[in-house]
């Protein structure tokens, strides 16, 4: 494919001259230059050069054509995208090069599969150990997931026989089959809930209306989307049994600007309830991401779809200072002044700045402001930050925009991480209905680092600020789509430039996902914690099982028995469907409940507000509180106020209930 060089930007649209000359700012015509233009545009010239790109080339037919994975936009052209990618250009020209790019390391074979099968848990597989927790994961495993596993393990194997590195333990000895390359085709199963409730088979739905490679919805009376539901009960890979030729992504496939051509999802809550990421203990989190690794592998599997991951040289960055340190220092540094938060503290300011004064500012995001100012606040910031002697209301709001985005982009790596950013861009490119998209995304917020999702929830939550004010300041949630992509997905690196401006349509929709659905992104799908309950128990039997060999535990557990044995231990008393919850901060700090099929967990502490409720301190305490589920096959889980809690309980019958604040 060839491609030209146009003063160091690769176009991937091209437009008529008339249209180009029309639409982009800074191009200087007779009949439209004056005093009248707009004052939004004044601060654009820095794009003239885009302009007279796109009209020269306009002029002759594009010298490539586009790829037939990649996604176009019908009615638009991309001038947001392209304006901010050269005033990045433009801010970064004086500074000087970085001594430590974030390079992509070239495929060695069969170390992504080993580094895969590190992140999920199963490095055993690797070092030929017999540890629990790797036995455990395995037995937790739906046919899909386990395939994903076998695939990764088996190109493993045979890589290392042909390097004749050592000697690896034969995939059928794990996996206990004939067949050293076995092709797994997923087949309707009943799955099981978390409750241990067989469900009924539902074979997987499909209907997509194509007209002219255009995805289209069902649409009510009034025209408006219908809102389609979202379960989490089930495997995503599992569900997916059977996927019609049809539904492969057309060459001309075009994403639409119009916030209205996406759906709108509302969650099937099941009567365990939903659990954010932020409920979960990071002991089980950390097995979460397992399974979500896992998952995503046979999810892309089950779509026919190589899930790429980036091997990243790992740099060490600044240690000291705001702007181009990593995430994890800069919280490391900060919570030694404010413990427990999980966003920089400069992060914070500046999207606590922009909120306060900047959401109703006209063309906020995309007008960018002074080059010469906002470098010299970058350089007054970082002197004065720490000492809390920055004068914030100096400031412009355009000016702290681009503060903004420089923090972002200066980050040593990408919010989004390196190792996955293939991964980002495949979703678009690779599939074409959004909810499988979002299920896809879902699975790949998980796998992020905490800092970077913490800053990532942060960041979602104030472009969707700036979308709901989008009367007053004129930013869409497609502007603001265009604007913040080049900032998320352009990377440090020798072909920055070339894989970045390929993607422009493609990154820019991952943002507008993003930005649209991230209340559901953040929720932890119901089956994922099934596995690791599952996985807990596993592991709890095995650690059994092992202790039991030795005579002096076996003693031990015997004398402990007799003691649960005595009469005078109350607790063994409490029958089956009765919990005994503790309110170790209130003035009553114990009650026995009796459940029933409809006792929902914020009933419980509606019965502890009414029995503690006799201060206004208390009444203020209960409303920041929650019921916790710790111990048993679950380390620690913030229950939602909707779970029923018979239900919960039958999960998990050895677990304490405790009413304290909400994990943060």
């Amino acid at each position: 494919m060839e491609v030209t060089d146009s003063g160091g930007v690769v176009l991937t649209a091209y437009h008529s001259y008339a249209a180009a000359a029309s639409r982009l700012p800074g191009k200087a015509e007779p009949d439209f230059a004056g005093p009248s233009r707009s004052p939004l545009r004044k601060s654009l010239p820095r794009c003239q050069r885009i302009s007279r790109m796109l009209s020269s080339e306009s002029l002759r037919p594009p010298v490539y054509s586009r790829s037939n994975s990649q996604a176009s936009v019908d009615s638009t052209s991309m001038e947001d995208f392209w304006c901010e990618v050269e005033n990045i250009k433009e801010s970064t020209e004086d500074r000087p090069d970085e001594q430590n790019l974030l390079e992509v390391k070239p495929r060695d074979e069969g170390e992504l599969e080993a580094e895969w099968l590190q992140d999920v848990g199963l490095s055993t597989l690797i070092s030929g150990s017999e540890e629990d927790d790797g036995e455990a994961l395995l037995s937790t495993l739906t046919r899909t997931q386990a395939a994903a596993v076998q695939k990764i393990y088996n190109i493993y194997t045979q890589t290392m026989r042909k390097k004749n590195k050592h000697t690896v333990r034969d995939v059928r000895d794990i996996f206990g089959i004939n067949d050293t390359s076995p092709m797994f085709e997923a087949i309707p199963v009943s799955p099981v809930t978390t409750n241990g409730i067989q469900l009924p088979v539902q074979k997987p739905v499909w209907e997509m209306r194509s007209s002219n490679n255009h995805l289209e919805y069902e649409f009510d009376k009034d025209n408006q989307l219908v809102k389609e539901e979202l379960s989490f009960d089930v495997s995503f890979s599992e569900s997916m049994t059977v996927i019609p030729k049809h539904r492969e992504w057309h060459k001309n496939q075009r994403l639409k600007k119009d916030e209205s051509s996406l759906p709108n999802f509302t969650i099937r809550k099941s009567r365990l309830g939903l659990t954010a990421i932020g409920d979960l203990s990071p002991d089980d989190m950390k097995k979460i991401c397992y399974f979500s690794l896992i998952e995503l592998t046979a999810f892309y599997d089950a779509l026919g779809i190589e899930l790429k991951r980036n091997r990243t040289e790992r740099i060490k960055g600044r240690e000291n200072g705001l702007f181009g340190v990593p995430l994890a220092v800069l919280l490391e540094n900060d919570q030694k002044k404010v413990p427990g938060i999980k966003v920089p503290l400069i992060f914070q300011k500046l999207l606590l700045k922009l909120e306060e004064t900047g959401l109703e500012t006209e063309g906020i995001l995309r007008v960018p402001g002074s080059a010469s100012r906002v470098k010299s606040l970058h350089q007054e910031i970082e002197t004065k930050f720490d000492e809390d002697a920055f004068d914030w209301d100096q400031v412009r709001n355009n000016d702290a925009a681009g503060l903004l985005k420089m923090f972002i982009r200066e980050l040593p790596s990408p919010l989004f991480t390196m190792e996955y950013l293939p991964a980002f861009i495949s979703l678009v490119e690779k599939i074409s209905q959004v909810k499988l998209q979002l299920q896809a995304l879902q699975l790949l917020i998980l796998l992020l680092p905490d800092a970077s999702r913490d800053a990532v929830k942060a960041l979602l939550q104030f472009l969707k600020k700036v979308v709901a004010n989008e009367k007053k300041n004129k930013m869409t949630l497609w502007n603001v789509s265009m604007i913040i992509a080049p900032n998320l997905f352009i990377y440090k690196g020798k072909r920055a430039n070339q894989e970045e401006m390929l993607a422009a349509a493609t990154t820019a929709h991952v943002v507008r996902l993003l930005i649209k659905y991230q209340d559901i992104l953040w929720t932890v799908p119901t089956f994922l914690i099934s596995q690791v309950r599952k996985m807990n128990e596993a592991t709890i039997n095995n650690t059994k099982r092992q202790l039991m060999f030795d005579k002096g535990v076996r003693r031990l557990l015997r004398r402990k028995t007799m003691e649960r044995e005595r009469p005078e231990k109350t607790e063994s008393d409490i029958p089956e469907g009765v919990i005994r919850v503790h309110a170790p901060s209130h003035s009553k700090v114990s009650m026995a409940i009796q459940l029933n099929s409809q006792t929902k967990a914020k009933d419980i502490l509606a019965r502890f507000h009414c029995e503690n409720s006799h201060t206004s301190s208390e009444k203020m305490k209960m409303q920041t509180q929650r019921l916790h589920e710790i111990g048993g096959n679950i380390g620690q889980h913030c229950l939602d106020p909707d779970a029923y809690m018979l239900d919960v309980y039958r999960a998990n019958p050895q677990a304490e209930w405790v009413i304290k604040p909400k994990i943060s």
